[in-house]
């Protein structure tokens, strides 16, 4: 496995590159033009190639979140038309080449256009849920984290050392008391869990980082839309995908979290479990989910960008710590 220092060299991208060529030879395809990186991230890097049949991506994981490359074979076995179809995988090096996906729904979209698509997708992506429910501990067996309700008072505990080594690399320059009021949390956070783990969905595959950017749509043609990018992705309630969701919703149609807009994205999620439950009580479990999945984002950060994190990087753990102090 490699580190981001290394998908900075040459000899890296020479290596990717011949990787890409024997990926696309085994399509019957070929390059047609020089690999480009497109981005470097402490958690993967990302090249990019033009070749006959439309441009293809590399993607290339760091240690911690190098299980997507298998989980990628497991998703288009179950899920195929759900995501894309991977060219070339190899889970040693923790590489993935993809074909292009074609449009992001979050491109060039306006807020009401996009609230219309999601609240079309939604049901999409509830069904692929779903239809992984059964297959939790093969995903757990390719390195996917535990988040379901019955270990999160253990994560939770994890995320406030995650949150509390940051503050302590800070030397004193940093104000605890927002730390002390989510550490006051604890009872509160395990009955959260307890609830949680009584209420109805059966765990599932939490991608972790849903959000316009993350989904391969267009307004137009949101029945093939295929979701991408599972890198942060968790097994948890089902319904914690929720969370970053709406809250990436609200913030793109500069609103409240009870928007008529963004009620009708989560209700349109929700339909699919309609059996499970009253809407009531799926209503109340999709908050609970949310508050409970605030802790696994700690988590989550903190695998993706690792105990030597970049400064602009290194505080984002502690901020999603935080978010649990929101009531919303």
């Amino acid at each position: 496995m490699t580190t981001p220092a290394f998908w900075a060299g040459d000899a890296w991208l020479d290596a990717a590159s011949d990787f890409i060529d024997a990926a696309l030879r085994a399509h019957g395809r070929e390059r047609t033009g020089p690999v480009t990186r497109a981005r470097v991230r402490p958690w993967a890097a990302l090249v990019e190639a033009p070749a006959s049949g439309g441009r293809v991506w590399l993607k290339a994981c760091c240690a911690s979140t190098a299980f997507e490359v298998a989980l990628y074979r497991q998703l288009e076995a179950l899920v195929p038309a759900r995501v894309l179809a991977p060219l070339g995988l190899d889970t040693e090096r923790g590489w993935l080449v993809l074909p292009d996906g074609g449009t992001l729904l979050g491109h060039d979209c306006p807020g009401d256009v996009l609230a219309t698509a999601l609240e079309r997708i939604a049901p999409y992506y509830a069904e692929l849920q779903q239809t992984l429910m059964p297959h939790t501990a093969a995903l757990l067996e390719l390195g996917v984290s535990d988040m379901t309700p019955a270990v999160m008072p253990l994560r939770f505990e994890q995320a406030l050392a995650t949150a509390r080594g940051f503050l302590e690399r800070q030397d004193g320059a940093v104000d605890w008391r927002d730390y002390d009021a989510v550490a006051a949390l604890a009872s509160r956070f395990d009955a959260w869990c307890a609830a949680l783990a009584e209420s109805p969905g059966s765990p599932s595959l939490d991608h972790n980082d849903l959000h316009p950017w993350n989904i391969f749509a267009t307004p137009a043609a949101t029945e093939s839309a295929r979701f991408f990018d599972w890198g942060d992705s968790v097994l948890a309630h089902p319904f914690a995908s929720l969370l970053v969701l709406l809250e990436m919703l609200r913030q793109t149609l500069d609103t409240h979290a009870d928007d008529p807009r963004v009620l009708r994205v989560r209700d349109a999620y929700l339909e699919p479990f309609g059996a499970l439950a009253s809407r009531r009580e799926l209503i109340t479990t999709s908050a609970l989910a949310c508050r409970v999945a605030k802790a696994a984002r700690v988590l989550t950060w903190q695998r993706a960008i690792g105990d030597e994190a970049p400064p602009d990087y290194a505080g984002i753990p502690f901020g999603k710590l935080l978010e649990l102090l929101d009531e919303h």
